[in-house]
């Protein structure tokens, strides 16, 4: 069964409201920390780290989610499918290895980042874990939300074309 015109619009729009959810909030976190914040008290340093974790939790993983869903919908419902081109094969790829790398890596680097700044105050910055993690969570963040835009511009060029059956 395939989806009429409206449907796919509708969906399109959401896969595409639910990608620049989880682009923006990805670009927003790094741009917070590759500023350092210069806080001048814990309990700003705690501020920062808890407001990283809000965009995280209420916009980087919705729209992580949404881009999941509305793919498997897009699958599902369309001529495009799970396998028949090679550019969507990449992409299944590229957002199932991002939504791991954010669910068992960057998401605790940040949430232990958040505790630390919590039982250190104002002094993590001497902390080595501390620092691991924030470093962590800034370079491997930059790195998927590079790899991201690439999806993105796979999305739009589709840049491999049909796979062959090899039926016979």
């Amino acid at each position: 069964m395939e989806l009429s015109v409206r449907s796919k619009a509708w969906l399109k729009g959401f896969h595409l409201l639910f990608a620049c959810a989880w682009l923006g909030s990805a670009l927003a976190m790094i741009l917070i920390l590759a500023m350092k914040a210069q806080p001048n008290s814990g309990l700003h340093l705690y501020s920062v780290n808890s407001s990283l974790i809000v965009i995280d939790d209420f916009i980087i993983i919705p729209g992580a989610m949404g881009c999941l869903l509305t793919g498997l919908l897009y699958s599902v419902f369309t001529k495009w499918g799970f396998t028949k081109f090679y550019w969507i094969i990449f992409k299944w790829v590229m957002i199932i290895l991002q939504i791991a790398m954010g669910t068992f890596f960057l998401g605790p680097w940040l949430s232990n980042m958040l505790t630390l700044s919590n039982q250190l105050g104002f002094k993590p910055s001497e902390n080595y874990q501390y620092i691991s993690n924030f470093n962590l969570n800034l370079y491997f963040g930059m790195i998927q939300a590079f790899l991201l835009i690439v999806v993105v511009f796979v999305s739009i060029l589709k840049p491999w074309g049909k796979r062959a059956n090899k039926l016979s």
